[in-house]
């Protein structure tokens, strides 16, 4: 059992079904950093896990990842906030580098870019990955390659953006909203390793069409706005005319 007092980073673990891999997950995580864990409905005992090891487990009972980091958002309490996947294919170690350049003001989101090892990454994900990038490139002007889970940005920050989605846009609304708001946003290489268990998003043909929906509704929704609007090029805001 551990414990995390006065911390300086909460850390946003949304959780469902990760028994398996919370305790290497919580071991992780450096000192000074809280573990708020977000149980969405866990069936396998992760919440009591959780608690017995000294996280601070928060439940929220709408089915969603948006709905589970948007809930520890709000109960975060430290300067900064650190969202990580529970799953063990991220390590928790690495949010003292990631967090850096928000720390020293250098950066106001810092994305976790992953660098996959064998088997941790199927091909279609990475395909899908790989094609958001681009059109969020073309949208936006960030010179961003992986809209990965890992993330790091200022609790305030995060909570003035107004963030509405539950489900699987919401680590895209956060980004596209940063962007509009001309937040500097870079990204940070994280080891992605193979996850504990099944994918809930990848790993089911139900998750899969969940995410490309509600992703595909944040980039409807976001070229309403940019158009018209500001467009991020070469670390400037340049006024974009309609075509």
């Amino acid at each position: 059992m551990f414990e995390r007092t006065d911390s300086r980073v909460d850390v946003v673990l949304p959780c469902l079904n990760e028994r398996g891999a919370l305790p290497w997950v919580l071991s992780r995580l450096p000192h000074r950093y809280r573990a708020i864990v977000v149980d969405n409905c866990s069936t396998d005992g992760s919440a009591e896990l959780a608690e017995s090891l000294g996280a601070t487990v928060v439940r929220e009972d709408r089915r969603g990842f948006g709905a589970a980091a948007h809930a520890g958002l709000l109960a975060a309490t430290a300067e900064f906030v650190a969202f990580c996947d529970c799953d063990g294919s991220l390590d928790p170690a690495q949010l003292p580098a990631l967090l850096a350049p928000v720390m020293d003001g250098r950066a106001d989101l810092v994305l976790g870019s992953r660098q996959p090892q064998r088997g941790s990454w199927p091909l279609h994900a990475r395909i899908a990955n790989g094609v958001l990038a681009w059109r969020l490139r073309r949208l936006t002007g960030e010179h961003v390659k992986d809209l990965g889970p890992m993330r790091a940005a200022r609790r305030d920050g995060l909570l003035s953006l107004g963030l509405e989605d539950r489900r699987s846009g919401y680590p895209l609304e956060m980004f596209l909203k940063a962007s509009l708001d001309n937040w500097r946003i870079v990204e940070f290489p994280v080891p992605y390793a193979p996850r504990t268990g099944k994918s809930k998003v990848t790993g089911t043909v139900r998750g899969t069409i969940t995410a490309v929906l509600d992703m595909s509704a944040q980039l409807r929704a976001a070229k309403t706005l940019l158009p018209s609007g500001p467009v991020r090029m070469n670390g400037r805001r340049e006024e974009r005319t309609r075509g």
